[in-house]
């Protein structure tokens, strides 16, 4: 049986200052957003009601919006109020949370700087990123044939809609040739990122992922890193080349979405979910748990 289109689940969106709907929360065609990529998003989790670095992810949603030139007009605390409210008001407990962020339509070209800037925010039940059998034992990454750009050509640190459009060709791209992502490399040749996740490999008990210069430091890196130097292993975040892939034993990928999920293979290379992958999966699964909730389990 397919899945229930988006546009018709229920219960309410917050949409520029109230709830309203969910069947109500629409956008009209000659959107800029639409027409133009002058759009930002969020993707975070609530887990036991509590929403995951919730504040982290909303000042990440107006520093997106500021790069993109427009001004979200609610501060971080709002935005903050304004997400709980929407998990609260669904009843979604565990939940995937959605901030995005748009120019409207009051201007149709290039320049809009005039526009209303619009915010909505919504939560739905999103288990997990991948297969949970096929994550348990290391999804599959095809190597993707577009790269992310030179940081002087595009916003990378801004987590922008427009940014996607490649991600979402690699990654249908991948699951045709039978993969559950993709590994992009960076417009040097150097190893990035996943379409829509952080990489992390292993060495000799020893961390490495690439440096974050062209694409999005993403919370859930930034998360993983602290979680792993806790533990006493050294990270260490650096240029890392494709020809280099043999001589690492482990990988994993972070996200909101992706959580911390085991690889296997990228393209030709192969690798073992070991210790250090099972322990980071450990210990981000208890660093997500509401406050108390883990010490009375």
């Amino acid at each position: 049986m397919a899945a229930q289109s988006y546009d018709r689940l229920e219960g309410f969106i917050w949409y520029d200052g109230k709830l309203v709907p969910w069947a109500d929360a629409n956008v009209h065609v000659l959107t800029h957003g639409l027409h133009y990529g002058s759009c930002v998003f969020e993707g975070e989790r609530a887990y036991g009601g509590q929403i995951f670095k919730c504040t982290e992810h909303s000042e990440r949603l107006k520093n997106s919006a500021k790069t993109l030139d427009f001004e979200i007009p609610y501060t971080v605390a709002e935005i903050d109020a304004a997400k709980q409210l929407v998990v609260e008001k669904n009843g979604k407990n565990d939940a995937y949370i959605r901030p995005v962020a748009w120019r409207g339509s009051e201007m149709m070209g290039v320049s809009a700087q005039n526009n209303t800037i619009h915010l909505a925010i919504a939560a739905w039940e999103w288990p997990s990123y991948f297969d949970p059998a096929e994550r348990l034992k290391g999804i599959k990454l095809d190597l993707a044939e577009y790269r992310r750009p030179d940081p002087k050509t595009a916003p990378c640190r801004a987590k922008a809609a427009g940014l996607y459009m490649i991600c979402t060709i690699s990654k249908h791209r991948a699951e045709r040739r039978g993969f559950a992502d993709a590994m992009m490399l960076d417009w040097q040749g150097r190893v990035a990122e996943c379409t829509g996740a952080n990489i992390f490999f292993v060495k000799d008990g020893k961390i490495h992922t690439p440096l974050a210069d062209c694409f999005l430091d993403g919370i859930t890196r930034q998360t993983v890193i602290g979680l792993a130097r806790k533990r006493g292993f050294e990270v260490i975040e650096r240029r890392i080349m494709p020809d280099e892939l043999n001589d690492f034993s482990e990988c994993f990928i972070t996200g909101s979405a992706a959580e911390v999920t085991p690889v296997s293979v990228i393209a030709d290379w192969n690798f073992n979910p070991g210790g250090i992958t099972r322990q980071l999966m450990e210990d981000y699964t208890a660093e997500v748990q509401p406050k108390g909730k883990a010490a009375a389990a």
